[in-house]
């Protein structure tokens, strides 16, 4: 029979954990042994428990053999305190009372340990394996591409009531020590109850909640988080979440892809330039068109201003309303194409975009040259790599698109290198938004 101590243990783990269904106590015994389990089976594994501990029990004779067996196994650790013990058994593991013992054996059920494809960050060449939902997998997955000595992993909790275990990863040798304490620092100051994904941090970055840019890189591709190791960043990793967080950030991550890794040199350039230039386009072109169209019709040829000014006849009012309204129908169509099932979603947007312009134009509530204008806006707003600056320019072209509606060209040039200042102001984690530190694809 087990000692005092270990009743006492017993007995106030069992009323610390409130009585359910799945909350499981088990006597075991023979004529030589007596042990007792306690676990939650609907997050353990009860095989491997079987097979590990009940079996063993029972084929082992002495008693000081099975102890020896429990003190021994990889798996089972002594028991250190209560409340580590509760948080323990919360998460899957076993209570073992033996003897004058308290062991804990873990046999957790990690139900989402599949390696997913990627979805949001698609390449058409290189790996296309994703992080899983399991936080030891995705550790895996990025030791299996980042096998140096070098890397420094490290563990602590976040959320006051979900408890999520969050790692933080980093390459001793490139990272700044700096960062690095900033990096803990906020993950010890988040105040926050329940944590399910990386992507609450960025509510609880200090400046995230008044800053439009993203300060924080979330990627689902284990590729890109080597690359930025090699680089002195920050990987954090949360439990449940198929996502990393890299840290710091600056604009050259968030226009960068992996694709860049995996064509030539000028290839490579071009696709580059191919961003800016459509971030260029998406934020200032709305704005331009109110701005010349109603200010500055000089500015264009005499044709191309004849041609526009022929299209908007019939327009019953300015340009600026023209644009928020097709602008804002836009709108409608990107968050209907996020939200509908995958299975209808394309179908239906692409019909109903089509079908909205057209009636549009044909009813003088738009001109031809509007829809172009707004489609190809939305088209340059996609070819940015990562969603969260995407959602940015989203906004920040409303902001350009008011400059030029009160002061024309003018209105513009001001909003442009207001947008500029204001990103040279900000920082993420000590490092300047638009530093020239960024990812470096293939210099390992």
């Amino acid at each position: 029979m087990p000692s005092n101590k270990v009743i006492a243990i017993r007995e106030s783990l069992k009323s610390k954990l409130q009585p359910s269904e799945d909350l499981v106590f088990k006597e075991k015994f023979t004529k030589e042994k007596y042990l007792e389990v306690l676990y939650i089976k609907t997050i353990s594994d009860e095989v491997v428990l079987h097979e590990n501990v009940v079996k063993p029990f029972f084929e082992t004779d002495s008693p000081e053999d099975f102890l020896n067996y429990l003190q021994s196994h990889a798996q089972i650790k002594a028991y250190e305190n209560e409340q580590k013990a509760i948080d323990d058994v919360l998460r899957g593991e076993a209570v073992l009372f033996y003897q004058d013992h308290v062991f804990l054996f873990d046999c957790k059920v990690d139900r989402n340990n599949a390696v997913l494809d990627t979805t949001v960050e698609t390449t058409i060449q290189g790996p296309q394996s994703g992080f899983s939902e399991s936080l030891p997998v995705n550790l895996g997955l990025i030791r299996h591409r980042y096998p140096h000595t070098s890397l420094m992993v490290e563990s602590t909790e976040v959320g006051k009531l979900s408890k999520t275990k969050v790692m933080i990863l980093h390459d001793s040798k490139f990272a700044d020590p700096v960062t690095v304490k900033r990096v803990k620092k906020f993950l010890g100051e988040v105040n926050i109850d329940m944590l399910e994904t990386g992507e609450q941090l960025f509510d609880s970055l200090k400046k995230s909640n008044r800053a439009l840019f993203p300060l924080m890189l979330v990627t689902e591709r284990p590729d890109r988080v080597a690359v930025n190791l090699s680089n002195g960043k920050v990987i954090i990793l949360v439990q449940g979440s198929p996502y990393a967080v890299i840290l710091p950030t600056v604009m050259k991550d968030l226009m960068s892809s992996m694709e860049d890794i995996y064509q030539s040199y000028w290839i490579a350039k071009f696709l580059q330039l191919l961003r800016y230039t459509a971030f260029n386009v998406s934020m200032i072109l709305p704005g331009l068109y109110v701005a010349i169209s109603s200010y500055n019709p000089e500015v264009f040829r005499v044709q191309l201003a004849l041609s526009i000014a022929g299209s908007r006849t019939g327009i019953p009012y300015p340009s600026f309303v023209e644009v928020l309204l097709m602008l804002f129908m836009m709108e409608l169509l990107i968050e209907a194409s996020i939200r509908l099932p995958k299975a209808i979603g394309p179908t239906a947007t692409t019909v109903g975009g089509l079908i909205l312009g057209q009636a549009a134009a044909e009813a003088g509530l738009a001109s031809n040259i509007m829809i172009v204008i707004v489609s190809f806006v939305a088209i340059s707003n996609f070819v940015i790599p990562i969603n969260a600056f995407s959602f940015t320019i989203r906004v920040l072209k409303y902001f350009i698109l008011l400059l030029s509606t009160l002061f024309g060209l003018v209105g513009v040039v001001l909003g442009f290198f207001m947008i500029i200042a204001y990103m040279v102001k900000l920082d993420s984690f000590g490092e300047a938004f638009l530093s020239a530190l960024q990812s470096k694809p293939g210099k390992q």
